[in-house]
């Protein structure tokens, strides 16, 4: 166990272009796992973490990658996670393995939109976090007003354990508010820390600023807070011991300060690490007992208990499938043969490697608190791993629905099939790619997170698989929701000759709430037998089938609640196929008369802009059909917040820089489904069936 106190598990993430790349640059550097610094953008092969050729030629992470460093005789095992929106799937399976996490918020920038989501995914998986305000060297930097967004804008206790001496071109090092040392960042690289008394221009400021973080500390920290009444001053241990506690209790979040681009504060954010967040140990993983009615169990971290795993990454790659495996109990043993709880198939693993971005060592073994690369397995994101009868499994990930697709085709026959393994690899890799096959328009349809994330899939398989495709125009994707309570009362009855078909539903369509957890909700309300029992799993299937293909304009059918109520069989023409074919019809003719409406996604934009463009780029916005709702003035910058429908999105970027001289950025994510206007919904219609006609001809 003394082992595993040693190791930290963390995750660096943050809103896009706040430094995440550049900094774990840094730390692989000073924690001698690199001997050359290289940059996201340089002529010198970019960063080590970014290793796909479409991240070093966009300077924008990805897909996440891992590492392995050792600092102050710890284990760190890190992974760097993309900051964009569309590769959101990234971060989500990231942090669902991760002890702990590292919020980097850019000094200028602040608290911005992929900040929020990020740390709503850290929330979501309870993840105890530390926070560091990056690029401090540039013009326009503001700590306090960063420190001030996280308690306003995430509701964090942030606790500030340094502060910076000076900004922008004036920022020279941090002082330490624990041991009230300055700290400066010497030689070419920044890899000689100086430790100097504070000079007398800080002292004021660093004094008030340790009784702060003082005062904030002893109201979670009951030791502290007699030491204060008393009167006394805490020794370092003290403060440290009680940082670390409300630290992984997620009570307070510590903040410090730097700019990894300019080498000054990265080893002190590496000390903190080791310090204040949490190893194996601190954290209790839970599972569910499938062999006991889902009964939770508490994970120990023992490493000498049965084996409990996740595989939370899966890796195509030229020699074979490499799974990205958190060992939460027990060991992995390359050579033995496993279980996999979701299907109960035993897999041999081949080989246990240590990763360092896209380069792996073999070891023998791993064991609990280890995240390691895994070759020979044959599973999906999301699956447990065990010993034994493998009845144990962990809760999943959450994944979000995609809200973008497009059509594709192969150039040539011979494109056809790479075409075809390249969308098999990645369906398997990213839960959020999906895939289908439309018969009406005889076309491959792919969905994913945005129009970054299908040009990335696009061109990774010109690339990597040599598949020459062709695209379609980017399509929405629209829902169709019911408006009314509608009831149903459908019979089908089919004789051909010997035994036929023969099922009868009754009930109600009840229309819910768009954008609930829930899209649909099936309730059984059958009494007496009226629908036997065994069928009653055929008519939630049959609705579940005809919900995949609305009315309207062909797009999936949500916020739908199917309330069976009554019905009736035939002893000998009453089967599976039956009901679930007389559901399927059942529920085609009852959402047409449900009146239904279209969905369309809205999503929640951020623009950065200059002042002067401001009103250009309001108005521009306006002419998508965007609503404002909120503008916030940092300097000479202005942040717009709007709510834009996604179809009005397209080539946006292209269009903000040639409205601003390349001088404004924007993120954006989704934020909602909203009814579509009528005028927009007929044209959507007519297109649909204008294409159905074309099909058929």
């Amino acid at each position: 166990m003394d082992e595993l106190s040693k190791i930290r598990n963390i995750g660096i993430s943050a809103h896009i272009d706040s430094g995440k790349t550049t900094l774990t640059e840094r730390i692989l550097f000073y924690a001698g796992r690199i001997h050359r610094m290289r940059e996201v953008k340089g002529d010198d092969g970019g960063a080590t973490m970014d290793y796909m050729e479409l991240e070093k030629e966009r300077g924008i992470t990805i897909t996440s990658a891992a590492t392995t460093v050792t600092w102050n005789d710890h284990q760190v095992n890190i992974i760097d996670t993309p900051g964009h929106v569309d590769f959101t799937v990234e971060v989500e399976r990231s942090l669902r393995v991760l002890d702990g996490a590292v919020l980097v918020l850019c000094a200028v920038g602040g608290v911005q939109s992929q900040s929020i989501t990020v740390d709503r995914q850290m929330r979501r998986y309870r993840v105890p976090r530390i926070a560091f305000v990056n690029k401090l060297d540039r013009v326009g930097a503001d700590p306090a007003r960063v420190v001030s967004e996280l308690e306003t804008k995430l509701g964090h206790v942030a606790v500030p354990m340094q502060i910076p001496m000076g900004t922008g071109g004036d920022f020279s090092g941090v002082i330490d508010l624990i041991e009230m040392k300055a700290y400066y960042f010497d030689g070419e690289k920044g890899e000689d820390v100086r430790r100097e008394d504070i000079a007398a221009a800080f002292a004021d400021e660093a004094d008030r600023a340790r009784h702060g973080m003082l005062d904030t500390l002893s109201l979670y920290d009951d030791e502290l807070m007699e030491i204060m009444v008393q009167g006394t001053e805490p020794t370092t241990e003290q403060i440290h011991r009680a940082v670390r506690g409300a630290t992984i209790r997620r009570d307070i979040t510590p903040v410090f300060f730097g700019t990894a681009y300019r080498n000054k504060g990265v080893q002190n954010l590496l000390d903190a690490v080791v310090n204040y967040l949490p190893s194996p140990i601190d954290r209790i993983a839970y599972a569910c007992d499938n062999a006991n009615d889902g009964a939770e169990v508490a994970l120990s971290a023992d490493p000498d208990g049965p084996l409990v795993a996740m595989a939370f990454k899966i890796c195509d790659e030229p020699f074979g499938q490499v799974t990205y495996v958190r060992i939460y109990q027990g060991k992995l043993h390359r050579g033995r043969i496993y279980k996999i709880a979701r299907n109960g198939s035993e897999q041999r693993v081949g080989r246990v490697y240590r990763l360092h971005a896209d380069k792996k060592t073999d070891i023998d073994y791993a064991q609990a608190g280890d995240i390691v690369g895994v070759m020979g397995m044959d599973c999906v994101s999301g699956d447990t791993i065990g010993d034994g009868d493998g009845s144990l499994s962990l809760e999943s990930m959450h994944c979000p629905e995609p809200v973008m697709s497009i059509a594709i085709q192969p150039e040539r026959t011979a494109d056809r099939e790479p075409m075809s393994k390249a969308i098999n690899r990645f369906t398997k890799e990213d839960p959020t790619f999906h895939t289908h096959f439309d018969e009406e328009a005889g076309q491959t349809i792919i969905s994913g997170m945005g129009e970054l994330h299908l040009e990335v899939y696009v061109e990774r398989m010109r690339r990597e698989y040599k598949a020459n495709v062709i695209t379609g125009q980017p399509k929405v994707q629209y829902r169709e929701a019911p408006t009314v309570e509608t009831p149903f009362n459908y019979k089908h009855k089919k004789q051909t000759g010997g035994a036929g078909q023969y099922a009868h539903v009754v009930g109600r369509l009840v229309p819910m709430e768009a954008n609930a957890e829930s899209a649909y909700e099936f309730e059984n309300k059958v009494t007496g037998g009226r629908v036997p029992t065994e069928y009653i799993p055929s008519v939630d299937k049959g609705f579940q089938m005809a919900r995949a293909k609305g009315p309207l304009a062909g797009f999936e059918v949500v916020g739908v609640k199917m309330v069976l109520e009554d019905g009736s069989s035939h002893a000998v023409d009453s089967s599976d196929l039956a009901f679930q074919l007389c559901a399927r019809a059942a529920f085609r003719q009852v959402v047409r008369e449900a009146k239904p409406v279209l969905l369309e996604p809205i999503m929640a934009v951020e623009v950065e802009v200059p002042s002067e463009f401001q009103g250009g780029v309001a108005g521009d916005l306006a002419s998508r059909r965007g609503l404002i709702t909120d503008t916030e003035i940092k300097g000479n910058v202005v942040i717009l917040k709007a709510e834009v429908p996604l179809a009005n999105m397209f080539g946006y970027s292209t269009d903000l820089r040639s409205q601003t001289q390349g001088r404004a950025n924007f993120a954006m994510e989704f934020a909602c489904y909203r009814r579509t206007p009528q005028s927009i919904q007929e044209e959507i219609i007519a297109k649909y069936e204008k294409d159905r006609a074309a099909a058929k001809k």
